[in-house]
């Protein structure tokens, strides 16, 4: 069975909060050796580091941009001294979810796009002072996204993730040679979504990793449209175990077999997240 890293799961979620034993379980059914579990503000550090040290996951911390609202400047400093409390933590691998969000039209109205900028730039610094990767949210703002990845580039280049890429091909090529991976998910395996599947089917393997970025995210086969829903049909519930369905979708697209993007995939999450190759033993 091909094994997998799900680099992008948000298995703190109220989602998860019944029964996250059992999706952890049906995860490893499945052959999903691991989770990365990003925080998405200070109030959840705890809790993803509590899911990552019960269950043998890692954990990345952050502000997400969508949180930015309700955020402090005093939660920057409170990033930073977690970071400095579990910097002898092998489960922290990255800091994230960070970056820009300009899909939501409360977050781009004047001030408020200028906080997104200072609080993704600000971290950028944090995730530098203390040698992480970095796991990035990416909605119609990876320009803006690269212009400070390559104002603030650390000497040594950036590692990290550009959490579920939806931009062009030259944005996607930009980050890779920056140093970072790119994440596909369920939104891979939506017909309609053509110059998703291209950019799947197209760039370089070594470039690729896996997530579901659960519970949200889902893919096509269990998501169910608002027509669907007023007549009773509920919305399915990403979790991890989709993860190689998922996959298939993404080796299909690009003719290989799936333990051969097992491999591929698996390879660029360590790469990506250096820290996670003290985790697992593949």
């Amino acid at each position: 069975m091909p094994f997998w890293i799900d680099t992008h799961c948000h298995l703190d979620a109220s989602e998860f909060s019944a029964d996250v034993a059992s999706v952890r379980a049906r995860a490893l059914d499945c052959g999903v050796i691991h989770c990365v579990v990003p925080a998405v503000r200070v109030g959840n550090f705890d809790a993803v580091r509590g899911l990552a040290h019960q269950f043998s996951f890692s954990y990345a911390l952050g502000i997400h941009p969508l949180c930015v609202p309700e955020a402090q400047d005093d939660d920057l400093l409170a990033l930073d001294t977690e970071l400095a409390l579990r910097k002898s933590d092998p489960r922290l691998v990255a800091v994230g979810e960070i970056g820009l969000d300009y899909f939501v039209a409360a977050l781009i109205q004047g001030p408020m796009r200028e906080r997104q900028e200072y609080f993704y730039r600000a971290q950028l610094k944090l995730a530098r002072k203390h040698g992480l990767p970095v796991i990035l949210h990416v909605r119609r703002s990876a320009d803006k996204l690269l212009k400070h990845l390559r104002e603030l580039a650390p000497e040594g280049g950036w590692n990290g993730i550009a959490h579920a890429f939806n931009g062009s091909e030259q944005q996607a090529l930009e980050f890779i040679r920056l140093g970072f991976k790119l994440g596909f998910g369920g939104a891979v395996t939506y017909e309609a979504a053509r110059q998703l599947r291209r950019l799947a089917a197209g760039l370089p393997l070594d470039s690729l990793v896996m997530e579901t970025d659960a519970p949200d995210m889902p893919p096509h086969w269990i998501y169910a449209t608002a027509a669907q829903r007023e007549t009773g049909v509920a919305q399915g519930r990403n979790e991890p175990g989709e993860l190689p369905r998922i996959a298939q979708q993404v080796a299909d697209l690009r003719g290989i077999p799936l333990q051969a993007l097992a491999r591929a995939t698996t390879a660029n999450a360590l790469q990506a997240l250096p820290r996670l190759g003290g985790l697992i033993a593949c």
